[in-house]
C-alpha cells in the first residue's frame, strides 16, 4: 500500500489512548492490532498511521473497542509534528517493515534450499506477503526483493529465460529499447545510469509490469521477463557490470554503495546509495513522473561517479 502524502491534507492519524491497570488482556488485544495495522509507537505517547480511509476507520474502531473496556481513546489528525518530518516518519515506516521482508525471505529461501515449497507453503507465503505490503505504506526498499523470491519459488527462472552467466557483447545491446518497472530506485536508476554510460549511448527506457507487452525491449530489475536482474547475492547493478565486463575502479565503489541500498544487507558498509535511495523515496513521494524520476536519478549517480577520485 502506497501512501502519497498531500501537502494540502491533514497527513498523519494519531490514536493517543489508555486502559484501567486490570484490563491486561485487552491492553494485549489492542497492541496486538496497533502491530497488525503497521502502527509507528511516538515516544510511548501514541500511535502514527498515514492519514487514508482505511486506517482512519482502523483507528476509529479500536477507539471505540478502548472506550468499550472503560478506557480512554482519541484520534486526531496531525498535520505535523515539530521534531520529526514527514521524510524522517515515512523513513521510520521503512525501517519498521524490513524484519518483515527479511524473515519472509528468509523463509523463502529455505524452501528453495530443501525442496520446492507445495501449493499450500505458497499460498500461505503470498499471503504473508500481501499482509506485509498492506501495512508498507512507502516502499521498503525490501519489498521488490521479497516479491522476487517469491516470484522465484513459485515460477523458477529457467536457463532460457536469461542470458547466460558468462559475458555478454556491448555489440548485440545497441541503440535498444530497456524496460524496467515504474516508479525506479536506486537498482533500476543506477542501472539505467549504467547502461547508457557504459553498454548502450543510444538507450531508451520505458516502464512497464509486463515485459511480455514489449517483446522488442530489454528487460532489466524486472520480477520475470527474462533480462537482467538479481543473480544470486546481487543486485541488477552489479549482474549488469558482470556480465559486460565493466572493470573501472569507480563503479567497482560504486556497485557496493548500490548494493547495500537495494538489498539492505550491510555487506560493503557503504551508505551513499542509502543517502540517494531516500532522496529519490523523497520525489517519487511528490509524484513526478517515470521519466523525470529516472533521469534525476542518473544525474545523483553522475554526479557520484564524478566525485570519485
Amino acid at each position: 500500500m502506497d501512501i502519497t502524502l498531500q501537502k494540502d491534507a491533514t497527513p498523519w492519524l494519531l490514536l493517543i489512548f489508555s486502559l484501567p491497570s486490570k484490563k491486561g488482556s485487552e491492553r494485549v488485544g489492542v497492541w496486538r492490532k496497533l502491530q497488525k495495522y503497521g502502527t509507528l509507537s511516538l515516544r510511548n505517547s501514541g500511535y502514527v498511521l498515514p492519514n487514508s480511509p482505511t486506517n482512519q476507520e482502523r483507528f476509529e474502531w479500536l477507539a471505540a473497542s478502548i472506550r468499550g473496556s472503560k478506557g480512554e481513546a482519541s484520534v486526531l489528525q496531525v498535520r505535523s509534528i515539530d521534531d520529526l518530518p514527514d521524510e524522517i516518519l515515512k523513513e521510520r515506516f521503512r525501517v519498521e517493515r524490513k524484519p518483515d521482508y527479511r524473515a519472509l525471505i528468509r523463509e523463502v529461501q529455505a524452501f528453495k534450499r530443501s525442496n520446492p515449497a507445495s501449493p499450500a507453503q505458497l499460498a500461505r507465503l503470498k499471503r504473508r506477503l500481501n499482509e506485509i505490503v498492506e501495512i508498507d505504506f512507502f516502499e521498503s526498499p525490501l519489498r521488490g526483493k521479497a516479491q522476487e523470491a517469491l516470484l522465484q519459488a513459485d515460477r523458477p527462472v529457467t536457463p532460457a529465460a536469461r542470458p547466460g552467466k558468462g559475458r555478454v557483447a556491448k555489440a548485440d545491446y545497441q541503440t535498444r529499447l530497456w524496460i524496467t518497472r515504474p516508479r525506479p530506485g536506486i537498482d533500476r536508476t543506477a542501472s539505467a545510469w549504467l547502461i547508457r554510460r557504459f553498454i548502450d549511448p543510444k538507450a531508451t527506457f520505458i516502464y512497464d509490469t509486463d515485459a511480455g507487452a514489449h517483446p522488442d525491449a530489454v528487460p532489466f530489475d524486472m520480477y520475470q521477463g527474462g533480462g537482467f536482474g538479481h543473480e544470486s547475492e546481487n543486485c541488477t547493478f552489479e549482474t549488469l557490470v558482470d556480465r559486460f565486463g565493466i572493470r573501472d575502479k569507480k563503479i567497482s565503489l560504486i556497485a557496493k554503495a548500490i548494493h547495500d541500498a537495494d538489498i539492505a544487507d550491510d555487506k560493503y558498509g557503504r551508505n551513499e546509495g542509502i543517502v540517494i535511495n531516500q532522496v529519490l523515496n523523497g520525489w517519487a513521494s511528490q509524484g513526478i513522473s517515470d521519466e523525470e524520476l529516472m533521469r534525476r536519478g542518473m544525474d545523483l549517480i553522475e554526479g557520484l561517479y564524478g566525485s570519485i577520485s
